[in-house]
């Protein structure tokens, strides 16, 4: 049975960097031959960076997408690696389309190229396109129509990019009838909670169907509001997992594997969903037999709280990296939101990158204050204090408001004080709202909404407390002071902005509340679901009139990494000038 090792590239690129990600896969390139591989994958657009929605539309892109591609190829074969099938995503456009109402002007595909002896021996674009939650590749691409099978040292693999994976019919079962005896299918796959099951279930069942070992790449790292966690995947014809790569860790993973040669009355013509098998023969003979050095190995996966902390980080730092910014600013309440966001900033970009500023009115208790202080000594962040009562108090005698207004006053001082020193010392600013606080629009406008990104802006307030208590829990065990002082957790959250306020003021208990925007958010449950569910008539139906209310300072929130399969964003989109109200059934 011939031999293969194949190298995945678990990597991390940057969209419109088209130089910088082909350095990037010439660098992993050679660390992929290096460890003696003979077949190596990057994950889906890897060249352009994923997702590189309305780029795809314009032409100039695509076209320095083609270019850039070429001159991989050559610079690969230049480098000594000519002779290494390389596969590598990017975008391309359908040379045959032709133009028709309802498809994308120029036929742009989200396409994958093999790269061999300095040029591009085989091309193909992704069969399916998914048209649901963050993606709109409709919208972007056409499809592709080939079944692409690459014959490396024997053995013929077959080749797809992700939602090909993740929809029935298609290159799964073409692959088996194009007698594949691997299938890789490279990806960009966004992360959500609890995926990796989901992942991992897909990849062992379309193995079985493909009836071939099936590798499973993943990009890591992260993109506006998304994050890629990686966990790439190999398994066997069987679904026996092989190999599996670490969680939000960009690296390379190699495996040797032992294939089915290539028939050599190989099939050929029209297979499964009309695809027309497209094959290239690159090595025809097996490699000499050779004593197997490398399994891939099995990370282990993070538990449930790890996992999504770990998303937060990697988003944060990705927006913060990528974006060009070294520095972030806090304004830091004392309370778990502010904290938990000094947390996670502090993990991603380096406490001494990370700006709080304490801002007290009359109204802040010394408690507040206090806890404040101590998360800027636990983590090590610079921290300053700048009261804003003289300013509250400026206002106030000039404009005499009182209730409401006095109240978010308050916070868009706040806001604008945080403005002030980020336009002065370079830094971006935090917002620290959260999901519960959104959806029922618990939030001021240009006040505590006041922040170039959201870090846990999808992410409710009882997972707010669990995380924190996570995060403390973590340092305990690695022996690390613990970042997020115990008084941010147990005291009952507030805004103080008038004497002895609390949340629960203005919104239900947190569980609860949680536990109806889940249904309602998520789930898109309406009103006689959510009582039919066990929660009380007039409870839902104010709090699902704050939600449809608060759409108006949702779309002026600034983005957040998404963590659920339905954040507010491109997930849910919903008109800000809407008549229709849910309306929980009467008791009877």
């Amino acid at each position: 049975m011939p031999q293969l090792r194949l190298a995945l590239n678990q990597i991390d690129s940057r969209v419109g960097d088209l130089a910088g990600n082909a350095e990037t896969i010439v660098r992993w390139t050679r660390h992929s031959a290096e460890q003696g591989a003979h077949l190596v994958a990057f994950p889906e657009m890897v060249l352009t960076g994923y997702p590189v929605e309305d780029l795809a539309l314009r032409s100039s892109f695509v076209e320095a997408s083609r270019a850039t591609l070429r001159s991989l190829a050559s610079r690969l074969a230049e480098e000594g690696f000519g002779e290494l099938p390389v596969v590598v995503g990017y975008l391309d456009r359908s040379a045959t389309a032709q133009p028709k109402y309802g498809q994308p002007a120029g036929a742009p595909q989200n396409a994958a190229a093999v790269l061999y002896g300095g040029e591009v021996a085989l091309s193909f674009a992704k069969h399916h396109l998914p048209n649901y939650g963050v993606f709109d590749e409709y919208r972007y691409f056409v499809p592709g129509d080939t079944m692409p099978v690459v014959r490396v040292h024997g053995v013929d693999v077959a080749l797809a990019i992700c939602e090909d994976l993740w929809q029935d019919g298609g290159r799964v079962p073409a692959a088996r009838s194009a007698g594949a005896g691997l299938l890789l299918s490279v990806n960009a796959s966004p992360y959500e909670r609890e995926k990796d099951d989901t992942r991992l279930e897909l990849v062992r069942k379309r193995a079985q169907e493909a009836g071939c070992t099936t590798a499973y790449l993943a990009m890591t790292g992260g993109q506006d509001d998304l994050v890629f966690d990686g966990d790439s995947i190999v398994v066997d014809r069987d679904g026996e997992v092989v190999t599996r790569a670490p969680q939000f860790t960009e690296g390379c993973v190699v495996v040797d594997l032992d294939l089915p040669a290539a028939a050599a009355d190989a099939p050929t013509g029209v297979v499964d969903d009309g695809l027309r098998i497209d094959r290239v023969v690159l090595s025809e003979t097996p490699l000499p037999a050779y004593e197997p050095e490398l399994g891939g190995g099995y990370a282990e996966r993070l538990d449930d709280d790890e996992e999504v902390y770990s998303a937060l980080v990697v988003g944060l730092r990705a927006y913060v990296t990528k974006n060009g910014f070294r520095s972030v600013l806090i304004g830091l309440s004392g309370g778990i939101d502010s904290a938990l966001v000094a947390a996670i900033a502090c993990d991603a970009v380096g406490a001494e990158n990370v700006y709080g500023v304490s801002m007290p009115s009359k109204y802040s208790s010394e408690h507040s204050r206090d806890d404040a202080a101590e998360l800027a000594r636990r983590t090590g962040l610079n921290y300053r204090t700048v009261a804003i009562e003289p300013m509250f108090d400026a206002y106030m005698g000039a404009l005499g408001l009182t209730g409401l207004a006095e109240e978010n006053l308050q916070s868009r001082l706040r806001g604008t004080l945080l403005m002030a020193i980020s336009n002065q010392e370079g830094h971006i600013v935090l917002a620290p709202g959260n999901k519960s606080e959104l959806a029922v629009g618990y939030s001021t406008l240009y006040g505590d909404s006041v922040g170039a990104y959201g870090p846990i802006k999808d992410v409710y307030k009882t997972s707010v407390f669990r995380l924190a208590k996570w995060r403390n829990r973590a340092a305990v065990e690695r022996g690390q002071t613990p970042p997020i002082p115990e008084n941010s957790i147990s005291k009952p959250p507030s805004a103080e902005l008038r004497p002895g306020q609390v949340d629960t003021d203005s919104l239900p208990d947190y569980p609860v509340l949680d536990a109806i925007l889940e249904l309602y958010v998520d789930r898109d449950r309406g009103a006689d679901e959510i009582v039919a569910a066990g929660f009380d008539r007039e409870l839902v139906t104010r709090t699902l009139r704050m939600v449809d209310r608060a759409e108006y300072k949702r779309r002026q929130y600034p983005p957040g990494t998404k963590i659920s399969p339905k954040g507010f964003g491109k997930d849910r989109r919903l008109p800000i000038t809407n008549g229709w109200r849910e309306q929980a059934p009467a008791a009877g």
